[in-house]
């Protein structure tokens, strides 16, 4: 039997660095793919293979896959990764901005899906992964962009399911909580470019200042915990549709399932610390 064969998108750092770590464990052959190769390095030395590939760009996305398929034959794990938070009010934020977001967290990872689903379906087997947030769940001030692609990866996720359950492939969604990543700095970058002056800027500065908190990160979870829930789905006979893992994360589901969307709202701009 060949190895199978994993690729792992965003495996620059955080969560898509150690997965790719965990899956090569497992015995995948597995291709860790960045915009910048360079910070693959440490990867490469484990004997992941690095593949330059940004999700935005039609060529570099089919390049990378027919790579793949000519190096090993086939692929069985596709782990859509990549992606970022553009903070900032809606008001605020340019539209360009607001769709290179969902470029890259939804229309990059569809792209990738439908690449791959050929050769899944010619197996008979194959397992996409879709690596959304607690925020494809609850939502946060300032957060609408970035919320609105985790909501819709989630639903596109649930409708490919339904469509590639008759040729044996399964579809997981993995909602991480608050992981030790650059996400929270990023994010909060982003939002201080937008918002920091104007009518929001009592909130942004909240916002900015809660996703830089010292005390949220020792709080987060290492990205070893979302690895080890992807390997959990990968390996599985017949997996979970959805794996909440991480600091907050099932708590803070179950909280916006059971509470009112007012009284969730109140709850949320409290932990924030956004004034009221």
């Amino acid at each position: 039997m060949p190895a199978k064969t994993a690729l792992v998108t965003g495996a620059s750092s955080g969560i898509g660095e150690a997965t790719a770590l965990k899956l090569n464990e497992l015995g995948y052959t597995v291709y860790g793919a960045a915009r910048r190769t360079d910070r693959l390095a440490t990867l490469a030395d484990r004997g992941i293979r690095p593949l330059a590939m940004d999700v935005t760009d039609e060529d570099s996305v089919q390049t990378g896959i027919d790579k793949i398929i000519a190096e090993t034959g086939r692929i069985d794990v596709l782990v859509n990764n990549a992606g970022y938070g553009s903070y900032g009010a809606l008001e605020d934020v340019p539209l360009d901005e607001g769709r290179y977001q969902f470029e890259v967290n939804v229309f990059g990872a569809i792209r990738l899906t439908q690449l791959v689903l050929p050769h899944m379906r010619t197996q008979r087997s194959g397992t996409v992964v879709n690596v959304t947030s607690i925020g494809g769940k609850i939502h946060t001030p300032l957060g609408g962009w970035y919320h609105g692609t985790k909501f819709a990866l989630e639903a596109l996720s649930d409708c490919l399911r339904l469509e590639a359950k008759p040729f044996g492939i399964d579809v997981v969604v993995i909602e991480p909580g608050g992981i030790a990543t650059e996400w929270g700095a990023i994010a909060a970058d982003k939002l201080e470019k937008s918002s920091t002056s104007g009518a929001y800027a009592t909130q942004a500065a909240a916002v900015a200042s809660s996703l830089r908190s010292e005390a949220n990160a020792n709080r987060n979870s290492p990205p070893s915990v979302i690895a080890d829930a992807i390997a959990k789905a990968v390996t599985a006979r017949r997996p979970k549709t959805r794996y909440a893992s991480g600091f907050g994360a099932r708590p803070l589901i179950a909280l916006r399932r059971l509470l009112p969307d007012r009284t969730f709202d109140t709850v949320i701009s409290r932990a924030i610390g956004l004034p009221h």
